[in-house]
């Protein structure tokens, strides 16, 4: 099979898609910070380059108001081969990526990669971006460029078409926008295919059928002027820092639920099938809290619900940050004169991102202090997405992983967020497959973020093995 003959390659020519990694990965492409706006677009036509060599046809397009105030989007189509009746599959992925810092916690330079072996004995690459999103992604173009080099049909023969962002990282701001201009296009397609999630561990592989959504808000409490003298002013006015926590502190009940009012109205119930199937996969709790620092008393979260059932199933309100009055080195006896809180919300299926933004800002201003005025900041938010567990595409999926893998893949859902999922689902009623291949201890957005090279071999197989599997699913007409 051409499939397996595009493994082999991949196989053989190792070392050599590793070094295309690392030049990847070298590109500082930090999306949310403008002084790497040029490294950004270096990463664009990366990748562009990279399709473009595996017989796509691509196009760098640009996004925001006024046009290349964004960054740019590779798209690349593949038209399939004469003959294919399998579905047309969107890849989508990103190539921007977290700030570094803080930098002084790095063991070597963040874009500057380097393979190490661990003190597990896994051999795995060690950069900014190296799981996420970059070193994921590149599993799949490394199978695209296999099965060209092999002499098979571009891309596999799978009709397909790829898109690649460059703002994921920082809020996809320009992405709701680029979907709506491009609907017919992009309509056209039937199943979204993304690599940008986890497996259970080592050797254990995992289809993701249902990711979380979001709703990212700001509070800033605005009190006097300017700032004031504690010793003057403290105890005869209110300090906003103390009156933001006194707000924030009744988000939860004495059972960790949120207590907006309404907020778990439109919460898909967690069937006892499902629960059931979790309680199989045999996830070590007390293993997943030491790798962090915790000891096993650290399992706490909403009452009546399991330490995986509280991630795949739940919402969750969670502060992020809080700002305010004097933070440098020594003393400084001041009352701000404002305070602000970044507070963002996890959702489940069937939440939505702006009824619980604006339930949250109700609630904070039936708690305003006396004396003080709210500045309410909505960042950016995603629906949450879940794709039904018997549908054909998801199973043609975890066929070719599972080939790749020598051992049937889990059915699991993450607690992160993948903006898009959510978008193509409510925009154009598309169902999103997540096959990814990073693990738990990849430090994805923290200093010495990793990615397992037998994960990355297992993600280049997997998408090798995936045209074939796909071209015997059958797509009934709309």
């Amino acid at each position: 099979m051409s499939g397996t003959r595009a493994a082999e390659w991949i196989t053989q020519h190792e070392p050599d898609a590793i070094e295309r990694l690392k030049d990847w990965l070298r590109i500082p492409s930090v999306s949310t910070d403008p002084a790497y706006k040029d490294d950004v677009r270096r990463a664009a036509r990366w990748a562009a380059d990279h399709l473009a060599e595996s017989g796509f046809e691509v196009r760098i397009e640009e996004t925001g108001e006024p046009a290349g105030s964004g960054h740019p989007i590779v798209l690349a189509t593949a038209p399939g081969a004469d003959g294919y009746e399998g579905p047309h599959v969107l890849f989508y992925g990103h190539y921007d990526v977290q700030p570094p810092d803080p930098m002084d916690l790095w063991r070597s330079p963040p874009f500057e990669p380097v393979l190490e072996t661990g003190a597990d004995g896994r051999e795995r690459l060690v950069a900014r971006g190296a799981c996420d999103d970059k070193g994921q992604v590149h599993t799949f173009l490394e199978a695209m460029r296999a099965w060209k080099e092999t002499g098979g049909p571009v891309a596999g023969g799978m009709k397909v078409t790829v898109l690649l962002e460059g703002e994921e990282e920082s809020g996809s701001v320009n992405l709701e926008r680029y979907v709506e201009q491009h609907k017919d296009a992009l309509g056209a397609c039937d199943v979204c295919l993304i690599s940008d999630t986890g497996m259970l561990g080592p050797g254990r592989p995992a289809i993701t059928y249902g990711v979380r959504g979001m709703a990212y808000t700001e509070l800033v409490l605005h009190a006097s002027n300017q700032d004031l003298h504690s010793g003057a002013w403290g105890g005869k006015i209110p300090n906003p820092l103390n009156e933001l926590a006194k707000v924030l502190a009744q988000l939860w009940d004495a059972d960790r639920r949120v207590t907006i009012p309404g907020f778990y109205d439109d919460v898909l119930p967690l069937g006892d099938d499902e629960r059931a199937a979790w309680n199989k996969l045999g996830v070590n709790v007390e293993e997943s809290l030491a790798a962090i620092g915790f000891g096993p008393d650290a399992d706490v979260g909403e009452t009546g619900y399991s330490f995986i059932e509280r991630e795949w199933a739940r919402p969750t309100a969670e502060i992020n940050g809080i700002i305010g009055g004097y933070t440098g080195v020594g003393a400084k006896t001041v009352i701000p004169d404002h305070a602000r809180a970044k507070v963002s919300f996890r959702l489940v299926a069937d939440q939505d991102p702006l009824k619980i933004r604006d339930m949250f800002f109700d609630w904070a201003r039936e708690r305003t202090p006396p004396g003080c005025r709210w500045e309410f900041i909505d960042h950016h938010g995603g629906d949450p997405a879940t794709v039904a567990t018997d549908s054909p595409t998801l199973s043609a999926v975890r066929d070719a992983l599972g080939e790749a893998a020598g051992t049937e893949p889990a059915l699991i859902k993450t607690g992160g967020s993948i903006p898009i999922a959510g978008l193509l689902k409510r925009e154009l009623g598309m169902e999103t497959i997540f096959a990814g291949f990073g693990l738990e201890d990849d430090r994805v957005h923290s200093p010495n973020e990793k990615f397992d090279l037998d994960c990355w071999r297992l993600g280049a197989r997997t998408h090798a093995l995936i045209p074939e599997a796909l071209a015997t699913v059958r797509v009934t007409p709309a």
